[in-house]
């Protein structure tokens, strides 16, 4: 089944992967992970009452006694097919509990992800790493189609490498996913990205965001004339810091006219 999503960039989430192994500071408080100890909790609670837990249950395959990723993905082929039913057009982030390019998904799994993608034009599809050499790697071995939109996340300075990675890939479309952004980026690489992301941290144990950092960028990618999206404020409580800077939302989403048009109308209509 389709999980609706609150991430205001997307409205579907499809996970044919779960689990993952944090690879830099911005993994530090990982949702996915706390989100995956929830649905492991349930799903044993679940079996305790006799109770069917569903697709719930797979997270008991990825998460230690201590509620933290264990090291070990797992490779939900029950999930493959979904986006085959789903008729009316979404956007779909691909893989939010996991990475769909961490290093231990076979190449072969990550084919059959993308001839899922490949066989659903009617869907944009956004697949977000904080390993893009991994897909620059496979690339030359996948099928790009239009509606297939790669990201890195650059939570800091210190991975900006990842932008070439990223700019490596096949993909018509390249976003960055800065978030939670954690320091100042005063050079964030733009040149080759359609679309950029900002976001502050969320939740327990968040950490800072400086206003002057998200101003930087966005006046980076307004001149360079990338579209800019600022998703949160972040902190313990999201809701109440909202989304709005210098007095607006900014919600830009990639022009993708130059490869059919239909792909940007059916985001903006998200």
């Amino acid at each position: 089944m389709a999980q609706a999503s609150s991430i205001e960039w997307t409205n579907s989430t499809w996970n044919p992967v779960i689990g993952c192994t944090k690879v830099s500071s911005g993994c530090a408080n990982c949702y996915a992970e706390q989100m995956a100890k929830r649905l492991a909790a349930m799903a044993r609670a679940a079996q305790e009452r006799g109770e069917e837990p569903g697709r719930a249950a797979n997270y008991l395959n990825v998460i230690d006694d201590r509620g933290h990723w264990n090291g070990n993905l797992f490779l939900d082929d029950s999930a493959l097919a979904d986006p085959l039913h789903w008729k009316q057009p979404r956007t779909i982030f691909v893989n939010s509990m996991s990475d769909l390019f961490h290093e231990d998904v076979p190449l072969g799994f990550v084919r059959r992800v993308f001839d899922v993608m490949n066989r659903c034009p009617q869907h944009v599809f956004q697949v977000l790493t904080k390993r893009p050499h991994v897909a620059a790697r496979l690339s030359g071995h996948l099928t790009w189609t239009a509606n297939i939109w790669m990201g890195a996340t650059v939570e800091n300075a210190t991975v900006t490498h990842r932008v070439q990675s990223l700019r490596s890939t096949g993909a018509v479309i390249k976003f960055l996913s800065v978030e939670p952004l954690l320091g100042p980026i005063p050079r964030l690489p733009i040149a080759g990205i359609d679309w950029v992301i900002v976001g502050g941290e969320s939740g327990p144990g968040a950490r800072p965001i400086d206003a002057a950092w998200v101003r930087r960028i966005r006046d980076r990618c307004t001149a360079a004339g990338v579209p800019f999206f600022f998703k949160q404020w972040g902190g313990t409580n999201k809701k109440r810091a909202g989304r709005i800077l210098d007095g607006r939302t900014w919600d830009e989403m990639p022009d993708t006219s130059a490869h059919g048009g239909s792909l940007y109308a059916r985001v903006a209509e998200a």
